[in-house]
C-alpha cells in the first residue's frame, strides 16, 4: 500500500486497548473480481475519506489490500435472540479502523460480509449482494428521514457465488457507525470478564460516547439513563415513520442509539400495530406496535449487566437500577405523544389532544388507512388527496382537528418536518433489488434519489405514494445470513 493512502486517513484503534477477550484480530477474506457499485461521497466527505482514488476504494473496501494503519478486528459480543441468550460476535464482519473525522468525531469503519471469523459458528461469513444493496438503501432512507442510523460508505460486488434460498453474487458493505458497541457487548462483558475488566470497559464506553458524565459521582447510573433516553428517542422516531426493525435482539441494539442491522426491516403501509414482515418472527415479537415493549425488555437486560458496577451490595444495586427502569413507561409515553402532537401540528398540547391522537389511530386501524399517507394528506391539506373524507368518522375527526389548530402556520411547518411524503415502499424496494440481480440498476438508482427528499412538499408533482393492493399481505423479509 502506498504512503499516499496513509495521508488520507486519520485512524485510531482504541478498541485494541480493551481486554483482548473482547475481540480477535482478523483479516477479511480475499474478494474475487471486486467491482465498485456505489461509493457514498457525501458520507466520505463527512468522515474525511473523500480523497481516496477509485482503485484505493476498491482495494481497501473489498478487503484485498489494507493500509498499515488498519488493524482489522472482529468484536466479541453476546445477545438475547428472540428472548434466548446466545454467545455471538462478528460472524461476518471486521472492524477495519476507527476514523477521526474532520469535526473530530470518531467513527467505526466496518466491512460487512467480509468472510468467516472465529465467531461465525456454522455461517460462511459472507453476504449476498442483494442484502448489501438493501442495507445501503434502507440506511440512506433513514438518514434522510432524520433518524439516527449507521450509514453505508461503499458497496462492492464479487463474482463469487453465495448460496442462500437461491444463488447470488457476493457483496461487501462498508458500514460506518459511531461504534458497534451493542447491548449484547455488555452481556458478553458481564458473563466473561472480571469486575476490573468490566470497569475498564464501562469507562471506555463512557469516555467515547458520553464524556459529559465521565466525572460524575454516579457515572454508571448516568450512563444507563442516557442510553435509555437515546433508545426512547430512536424508537419514537421509528414509530413516527412506520419503520419496523424486524429483529430487535439485544445484539442489534446500539449503545450510541443508532439504527443498526437492516436485515429483515420494512416500512408499514396499512396501519396495524400487529404488522410484522420478518420471515423468522413467526410470533410477531418484533411487530410495529410491540417495539416499545421490546425496548423496555432490552433495557432490562442491559440494566442487569450493570449491577456489579453500581455498588458492592447486589440487592442495593438492583433497587437503584430498578428505580431508573420504572421511569421508562412515563418517559416513553410522553415522548411518543409529543411526537404524535408534532405530526398533527399541535404546538401547545393538553390532555384533550391525547384523545384526538387515539381517535385518529383507531379510525386508521378500523378502516385500514395507510399510515404515512394519512399524515401526509393532512399535511398537504388538499381536497384532491382528501379521499379519507368518504369516511364519516374521519370527516368528523378532521373537523375537530382543524378547529384545534385554528389555521396556525407554525402547525404546518411542524407537520412538514415530521410527516414524510416519501418512504421506501416495500414493493419499490423489492422491484429495485430484483432488477439489480439482472444487472439493471435503473429502478434502484431512481429509488435512491427518491428517498433522499422525503419531506419535499414543494414539488409541483407532489403526490401520495400508492402500494399495490394486497402486496403486503404476503410480503416477507429475510436476514440474508
Amino acid at each position: 500500500m502506498s504512503k499516499n493512502i496513509k495521508k488520507k486517513w486519520n485512524t485510531d484503534n482504541s478498541y485494541l486497548e480493551l481486554p483482548s477477550k473482547l475481540y480477535t484480530k482478523q483479516l477479511p477474506e480475499k474478494c474475487f473480481n471486486p467491482k465498485l457499485l456505489y461509493y457514498n461521497y457525501d458520507l466520505a466527505k463527512r468522515i474525511g475519506c473523500e480523497s481516496l482514488s477509485k482503485s484505493e476504494i476498491l482495494d481497501i473496501f473489498s478487503g484485498n489490500k489494507l493500509s498499515k494503519s488498519h488493524t482489522s478486528i472482529s468484536q466479541a459480543y453476546a445477545g438475547h435472540q428472540f428472548g434466548h441468550f446466545n454467545i455471538l460476535g462478528d460472524g461476518r464482519a471486521v472492524l477495519l479502523c476507527e476514523q477521526i473525522a474532520p469535526d473530530n468525531i470518531r467513527y467505526d469503519i466496518q466491512l460487512k460480509g467480509s468472510g468467516q471469523t472465529p465467531y461465525s459458528r456454522r455461517g460462511d461469513g459472507k453476504a449476498t449482494i442483494t442484502s448489501v444493496l438493501r442495507e445501503y438503501l434502507m440506511s440512506e432512507a433513514m438518514f434522510y428521514l432524520n433518524i439516527p442510523t449507521t450509514r453505508s460508505l461503499a458497496v462492492i460486488e464479487s463474482s463469487e457465488k453465495i448460496f442462500r434460498e437461491k444463488v447470488f453474487n457476493r457483496g461487501i458493505l462498508t458500514r460506518v457507525s459511531l461504534s458497534h458497541i451493542r447491548f449484547g457487548t455488555f452481556e458478553f462483558v458481564r458473563k466473561f470478564c472480571t469486575k476490573d475488566e468490566m470497569e475498564i470497559f464501562i469507562k471506555y464506553v463512557i469516555n467515547r460516547h458520553f464524556p459529559q458524565i465521565s466525572n460524575s459521582c454516579t457515572p454508571v447510573l448516568n450512563f444507563f439513563e442516557l442510553v435509555m433516553q437515546k433508545q426512547v428517542d430512536l424508537i419514537v422516531d421509528w414509530m413516527r415513520v412506520g419503520f419496523i426493525h424486524g429483529v430487535m435482539n439485544t445484539d442489534n441494539m446500539s449503545i450510541p442509539g443508532e439504527t443498526i442491522d437492516y436485515g429483515p426491516c420494512a416500512f408499514m403501509n396499512i396501519y396495524n400495530p400487529d404488522t410484522a414482515f420478518s420471515s423468522i418472527d413467526v410470533n410477531r415479537r418484533y411487530s410495529f406496535g410491540n417495539q416499545p415493549k421490546i425496548t423496555f425488555w432490552n433495557l432490562n437486560i442491559l440494566a442487569n449487566t450493570l449491577i456489579p458496577l453500581i455498588s458492592n451490595n447486589e440487592e442495593n444495586s438492583k433497587k437503584i437500577i430498578r428505580e431508573r427502569m420504572d421511569k421508562f413507561p412515563t418517559i416513553f409515553k410522553n415522548s411518543w405523544y409529543n411526537m404524535m402532537f408534532k405530526k398533527l401540528g399541535i404546538i401547545s398540547s393538553d390532555n384533550e389532544d391525547k384523545i384526538l391522537v387515539k381517535s385518529l389511530l383507531r379510525i386508521m386501524e378500523k378502516y385500514k388507512l395507510d399510515y404515512n399517507n394519512t399524515f401526509a394528506a393532512l399535511t398537504m391539506d388538499n381536497s384532491s388527496v382528501d379521499f379519507f373524507l368518504k369516511i364519516n368518522e374521519f370527516k368528523n375527526w378532521k373537523e375537530r382537528w382543524k378547529n384545534r389548530l385554528n389555521n396556525s402556520s407554525k402547525s404546518l411547518k411542524s407537520m412538514k418536518k415530521q410527516n414524510p411524503i416519501i418512504i421506501p415502499r416495500n414493493h419499490l424496494v423489492e422491484e429495485a433489488l430484483e432488477n439489480t440481480i439482472n444487472g439493471d440498476f435503473t429502478n434502484y438508482n431512481n429509488l435512491l434519489n427518491l428517498i433522499s427528499k422525503p419531506y419535499d412538499y414543494n414539488k409541483s408533482d407532489c403526490n401520495l405514494q400508492t402500494t399495490p393492493k394486497g402486496f403486503d399481505d404476503s410480503y416477507r423479509t429475510f436476514c440474508g445470513t
